[in-house]
C-alpha cells in the first residue's frame, strides 16, 4: 500500500508581522498569516482576483530568524505540511483549523520590496521572480562554495 503525502507549498505575502512565542521547553515557535492570490476568469469572463488566507507555524531555529527578517507585506514561500487541530473554546463550543507546519521558510524579496504593494516599485507592475535589488541582509555561508576550473574541450560530454 502506497505511504499517504501531506505537502503543502505556497507563495503568497504576509498579512501582518510574525509573532513570536516559546513553548514551555523553550522552543521557538512562530506564527504567521499569508495571503496567496490566484487569478481567473469570472462568468462574465473578466479577470479576477481571489485571496486565499493561510496560517503557517514555524518551530525552532526559522522561527526566529523568520521573527527578525519577515514583516507584513513581505513575498515568501512556504514549504510544509497540513495540521489539522480541534479544540474546545471559552464558550463550550468546538472549535477546529487547519495550519500549515512550515519546514522551511523562503524569503523571496528584499527589505525594501515588502511594502504590501503589488508587484515592487519602479517595475511598472512587473510580476515574476526577480533578483533583490539591494544585497541581502541575511548572513550567507560561503563555506562550502569553490571556484570551478575552467573546463577543457575534452571534458565536454557532447
Amino acid at each position: 500500500m502506497p505511504a499517504d503525502l501531506n505537502r503543502v507549498t505556497l507563495v503568497g505575502r504576509l498579512t501582518r508581522d510574525p509573532e513570536l512565542r516559546h513553548t514551555s521547553g523553550g522552543q521557538a515557535v512562530c506564527s504567521m498569516r499569508l495571503a496567496v492570490t490566484s487569478r481567473g476568469r469570472d462568468d462574465a469572463g473578466n479577470w479576477t482576483d481571489k485571496s486565499n488566507f493561510f496560517d503557517v507555524t514555524v518551530f525552532g531555529r526559522q522561527a526566529e530568524t523568520a521573527t527578525n527578517y519577515l514583516t507584513k507585506g513581505r513575498r515568501v514561500g512556504v514549504d510544509g505540511r497540513l495540521s489539522w487541530r480541534e479544540w474546545e473554546a471559552q464558550d463550550g463550543g468546538k472549535r477546529q483549523t487547519v495550519e500549515v507546519i512550515a519546514n522551511d521558510i523562503f524569503f523571496l524579496d528584499s527589505r525594501g520590496d515588502g511594502d504590501g504593494g503589488g508587484g515592487g516599485g519602479g517595475g511598472g507592475g512587473q510580476r515574476g521572480w526577480s533578483a533583490p535589488a539591494a544585497p541581502s541582509d541575511l548572513p550567507v555561508d560561503t563555506s562550502d562554495m569553490r571556484s570551478s576550473a575552467p573546463a577543457d574541450d575534452d571534458d565536454i560530454p557532447f
